[in-house]
């Protein structure tokens, strides 16, 4: 049922120095290591571009029977961190995964999305592993590498290493502790990796983003290579790290968050004027919009045919019968009736008033809250948590150019079926709140007020009196909203699982909302993944298997 073209990975790869890169990557049913690189470039970036892939592949050869467009990795992380949160909820109510994460009560049954993370998150660090093991300096001397050749080779896997790292911090903060390997690791036979701890990997990828981000590093200059990553990516990942160090490690870091922020602020990276155009169809060639992107994953209509990503939040946002109403189009020709917001979320944070249901009309100070879409609506979800129709739709991600008007969209004719707009993986925006919120936490504030004036500015809205944490969960669900942050920022303020704050459906069946179990802020290892390796422990809180 799902098809991917490809194809897609050469948009990845072509704006580069090396303006070459236009290329398939390796068969999708191949082994990196029984590829032969030789001293063919097109291998090598091939390769690379495979690693890349991994973001948005639908490819289900190692995975078990499950909806392609389901199991993409964005797709299932984005599932994963929103509608377990106030910001989400799927109506989709047939579906395996959507009960137990839209009401936080999965146990250790293996749910599709959770699934779909850990296998994707895992299975893209082996890839990069055996692409760093066919790389290596001692590789390429053996065919005979060039010299130009091995260089342009290293910063791909500077790259690769990159990749590693943004995988690892996936499946660290979902899974904690999770089975680890690098290139060195035995591979293969009847080696089964060990887990190592959720402080090990965090260190682990800590020393590689440092040393990717430095001087020192082959990896590209910041704002090189759109979209690949670059020196800026491996710095704005290393924030977040650090941000959240202590619910990783039980140990802060902001002082090192501070201090990295600081040197993206030297990067040449600025706020694109306008918030929306961060999200429309041509995301990827404004380059007002690109100056904020640290790192993006590429989507086109042309040429990624994918039911994942930002497809998925262009679709599942709106109904069937949306399409043809054009007051409010997104620019896709789909309506998949999923994904909507609560009204209480809205209302808490963007402050709506006057919303008329039959017009869609509604009023908002913030222009960041001027995403949403309640023609037909109810406003409630209370007893109609699978009715599509109940809640708010968001229409953040938008196929529609930023320089086009909704009028030239006035056909189903001019919308598109797959999305084209890029998803922001790491963008300034949200080294701005990393930064105010690690000089927060410092005791001083006053030093990320100019940053926070500058968000505000460009919403709409007045800048804020001082920084608090109340100010900062709300400014991040914002600024941030719908960008698969909400549920890691919530467990790092200490408002997930607690009954300190509530939303419709947290903890359970319950509208107004309970606390759940603190375990469960981080997810099981999923059951097949334990029946099929012996050096795996189940998380606590979730039934252990017998040996």
């Amino acid at each position: 049922m799902k098809k991917t073209i490809y194809a897609m990975v050469a948009a990845v790869m072509a704006a580069s120095c090396v303006n070459d890169l236009d290329t398939l990557p390796l068969n999708k049913t191949e082994p990196i290591s029984e590829y032969v690189y030789g001293n063919n470039e097109t291998a090598y970036r091939e390769g690379l571009a495979r690693l890349y892939f991994q973001f948005v592949s639908n490819d289900l050869t190692d995975l078990q029977a499950m909806d392609g467009g389901a199991s993409e990795l964005i797709r299932a992380f984005w599932s994963v961190q929103e509608t377990t949160t106030d910001e989400a909820k799927c109506s989709w109510e047939n579906d395996a995964w959507v009960r137990a994460l839209n009401t936080n009560t999965w146990t250790e049954v293996q749910n599709d999305a959770v699934y779909a993370v850990y296998v994707r998150t895992l299975q893209g660090v082996a890839f990069v592993n055996e692409y760093l093991r066919q790389t290596a300096p001692e590789k390429l001397k053996d065919r005979g590498v060039a010299a130009d050749l091995a260089a342009k080779i290293d910063v791909y896997r500077a790259e690769a290493r990159f990749i590693r790292a943004y995988l690892y911090w996936m499946a660290l903060d979902c899974f904690g502790s999770v089975p680890f390997t690098t290139e060195k690791s035995p591979f293969g036979g009847t080696y089964f990796p060990a887990q190592a701890t959720r402080s090990d990997i965090f260190d682990f990828c800590v020393s590689e983003l440092t040393y990717l981000k430095s001087a020192d590093s082959p990896m590209l200059a910041a704002r090189a290579v759109y979209p690949r990553a670059d020196k800026g990516a491996a710095a704005g990942l290393l924030a977040r790290m650090y941000l959240n160090s202590d619910v990783y490690t039980g140990v802060g870091r902001y002082a090192e968050a501070k201090a990295v922020c600081e040197e993206i602020f030297n990067m040449g990276y600025s706020l694109s004027p306008s918030y929306a155009a961060l999200f429309r169809g041509d995301n990827g060639q404004n380059n007002q919009a690109r100056a904020e992107m640290l790192w993006a994953v590429d989507y086109s209509d042309d040429n990624t045919e994918s039911y994942g990503g930002s497809t998925y939040l262009l679709a599942a946002t709106l109904a069937s019968t949306d399409i043809t109403d054009f007051t409010r189009p997104n620019g896709q020709r789909n309506g998949w009736a999923g994904l909507r917001t609560p009204y209480e979320f809205v209302g808490r944070y963007f402050d709506v008033s006057d919303a008329d249901y039959e017009t869609g009309a509604y009023n908002v100070t913030d222009d960041r809250g001027k995403v949403f879409y309640i023609k037909g609506r109810s406003e409630s979800m209370e007893g109609a948590l699978y009715s599509f129709m109940n809640g708010w739709s968001c229409l953040k991600f938008n196929n529609i150019p930023h320089d086009q008007t909704d009028g030239s969209y006035l056909s189903v004719s001019a919308t598109k079926d797959f999305a084209d707009v890029d998803f922001p993986m790491i963008r300034l925006g949200e080294i701005y709140l990393i930064y105010a919120e690690a000089c927060m936490r410092l005791g001083v504030p006053s030093e990320a007020m100019p940053k926070l004036a500058e968000l505000s500015e460009r919403a709409g809205v007045s800048p804020p009196a001082g920084i608090t944490e109340d100010y900062l969960v709300a400014e991040r669900a914002r600024e941030l909203f719908w960008e698969a942050h909400r549920r890691t920022d919530l467990i790092r303020f200490g408002l997930y699982e607690t009954s300190a704050y509530l939303w419709p459906y947290k903890g359970g069946d319950s509208y107004q909302g309970q606390a759940f179990p603190a375990y469960k802020c981080i997810f099981p290892i999923p059951p097949t993944e334990l029946a099929a390796n012996d050096a795996l422990v189940q998380n606590p809180g979730y039934a252990v298997r017998s040996k």
